[in-house]
């Protein structure tokens, strides 16, 4: 069975934290590919300064063209909303039989992940890659009372992965572009010569 780590997020935009993240779990885990999920805008609540689905996915393509270890896809796109991850995964593993997948999340989501729907189904049935992050004071606030359970601290489906700590947000990149700071590095040149000929972010 072909091993293929999902990996969600907005991707808004895909900045080289993100991909650093994608690649260092494509090439040091037993995962044969990571696939990028651009989770789906929710039409119950618009979000400002979020780019539309579509903008994000050719963001992710654009950036990860050259690696075939990395895949963008949009298989939340035409799902309902909100969408869940259970449901995704169902969904996945039903269409695609020949493949299992697991989960790619950073250590803040597993402190809450209890809250999850049909949390226990994922463990169950999928392996989960944690990866470190450091977490901005607000994240901090946000997770205050959360503390990784005993249910998944030993989990034999959990890894925790040592990858390199990201400290780059894509909030950052769109800050800095809206003050028309440089990006340069922060996103592959590519991606930012897209985002900049589109003016995203700068208002």
């Amino acid at each position: 069975m072909k091993k293929i780590g999902l990996y969600f997020g907005t991707f808004n935009p895909v900045h080289v934290g993100h991909l650093i993240i994608a690649n260092y779990m494509a090439c040091n885990t037993d995962l044969d590919e990571v696939w990028l999920v651009v989770s789906p805008q929710n039409p119950l609540k618009q979000k400002a300064g979020m780019l539309a689905d579509y903008h994000r996915l050719a963001l992710v393509r654009t950036a990860i063209e050259d690696n075939t270890a990395l895949k963008a896809s949009d298989v939340e796109f035409s799902m309902p909303k909100p969408s869940y991850t259970a449901d995704t995964l169902a969904y996945l593993t039903d269409r695609h039989p020949e493949a299992s997948f697991s989960l790619i999340m950073g250590e803040d989501n597993l402190r809450t992940f209890h809250k999850w729907k049909n949390h226990e189904v994922i463990l169950d049935r999928h392996k989960i890659y944690v990866y470190p992050r450091v977490l901005t004071e607000q994240e901090k606030d946000d997770l205050k009372g959360h503390r990784t359970t005993a249910f998944t601290a030993n989990h034999p489906n959990i890894t925790k992965v040592d990858a390199p700590v990201m400290r780059l947000s894509a909030s950052f990149v769109r800050k800095s572009i809206k003050e028309g700071k440089s990006v340069r590095y922060l996103l592959t040149e590519k991606v930012r010569e897209y985002v900049e000929e589109m003016h995203f972010y700068e208002k």
